[in-house]
């Protein structure tokens, strides 16, 4: 009875050490996962983790002769040949800054194994910016602010804030916004949201557009994922970048030279205290400026599932939504999550991969079948970093190193 006993204590404790024992298996323990310090992400040779180096290096230059065009320079007139040349109101409100060559690098069980370019400029990421302002929203559902992502938002909304009194918008939800469905009809910081990728024959006809129900069709908006900030602002009662840094910058090592922006006429008062409304993308100036490694640790925190080291920093019930598409767009989650569903957007690789994505376009690929993360800035088009990664995953000879 005693030995009895004592298995059922062990089994308790620690039923993969006993299992193995009674099996005639020794106990291995689990593989100690990798996270960088700050200022300290190791390197490894690409053939320690499995990498042949000649391939791998053919992905890098791959990925370097694939500069976005026009390559490094002016964002100005980046931004007035781009989105200018067919939106009205293009003025940029925001902060503007001139980008660097094409970089990034990529890591195999979270070390560096290959590195291209300037590194540590810091540059726009447009709307990648939409990730970091729907990772603060999920903090608000982790601390009890917001309830529900199908909760109308009007509710959470302070005396005298209208977003959403107009009767086509008080049927939207958190889960709307989050998944760009909202259809938010207005003016937000003087953007009209028609005037964003303008729909219709002819000019005349952009400001009459069709109006959809609340979750029912996706349109990529700038001016509704700005609407959702200031809608979290108003939320948090506190600067969304000081959340940011305090909930997920400062713990997973993101250096000090990253800034949120907002637009030079986003400022509201809350409690009495001036606070700007950041933006979620640099469509018109403003947004997330930061290097590649902060970019990479940011995708690294969510190949560990939200976790860095021994801290849950992001619920996983947040990330599993995150990655569910919605009914409106198979591959899209949460903005700006993007999914290969049926391998529809990146046919070369698996179903299982995700990224975030900026225009440019500056990518966060995250590859957890293989553990990879890759940070690839300035790559031209989507069907080029289709081709970067089937040669990154083709580099690979050793899955299990």
């Amino acid at each position: 009875m005693l030995r009895a006993a004592a298995l059922t204590f062990c089994l308790a404790l620690a039923p993969s050490v006993v299992l193995a024992a009674q099996a005639g298996a020794p106990a291995r323990p689990a593989m100690q996962l990798y996270y960088p310090e700050r200022f300290d992400w190791q390197k490894k040779a690409p053939a320690d983790v499995g990498f042949n180096a000649a391939r791998l290096d053919a992905a890098v230059k791959f990925a370097i002769s694939k500069d976005t065009k026009p390559n490094a320079g002016s964002m100005l007139n980046y931004l007035a040949t781009t989105f200018g040349a067919s939106e009205p109101f293009d003025t940029p409100i925001g902060p503007v800054k001139d980008r660097a060559p094409a970089n990034g690098f990529i890591t195999r069980h979270g070390y560096v194994v290959a590195e291209w370019g300037d590194t540590n400029a810091v540059d726009m990421v447009f709307s990648v910016s939409k990730t970091f302002l729907t990772t603060v929203v999920g903090l608000a559902v982790q601390r009890g602010l917001i309830k529900d992502v199908n909760d109308f938002a009007r509710p959470y909304m302070p005396t005298g804030v209208d977003l959403f009194d107009a009767a086509h918008n008080r049927n939207i939800r958190w889960d709307h916004m989050l998944r760009q469905s909202s259809d938010w009809q207005g003016t937000l910081w003087g953007k009209p949201d028609w005037a964003d990728r303008p729909e219709g024959a002819t000019p005349a006809e952009w400001p009459n557009r069709k109006l959809y129900e609340p979750g029912t069709r996706y349109k990529y908006s700038d001016v509704r994922v700005n609407m959702m900030a200031l809608a979290a602002l108003y939320v948090w009662r506190r600067p969304l970048p000081d959340v940011l840094r305090e909930e997920i910058m400062n713990p997973i090592g993101a250096s000090s030279t990253w800034r949120w922006y907002g637009y030079d006429n986003s400022w509201v008062d809350i409690d009495g205290t001036r606070m700007q409304s950041v933006a979620a993308g640099g469509h018109w100036g403003g947004g997330m400026q930061l290097n590649a490694w902060d970019m990479g640790r940011f995708g690294y925190l969510f190949l560990r599932n939200g976790k860095w080291k021994d801290r849950q920093l992001v619920s996983e019930k947040w990330i599993e939504m995150a990655r569910t598409p919605g009914p409106a767009n198979k591959v899209y989650g949460f903005a700006n999550w993007y999914l290969n569903t049926g391998k529809e957007v990146l046919p070369a690789v698996s179903d299982k991969v995700f990224w975030f994505q900026g225009n440019g376009n500056n990518i966060v690929y995250m590859d957890q079948e293989n553990d990879i993360v890759a940070v690839v800035r300035w790559i031209d088009t989507i069907p080029s970093l289709n081709e970067f990664a089937r040669m990154m995953n083709a580099a690979l000879e050793d899955p299990k190193k």
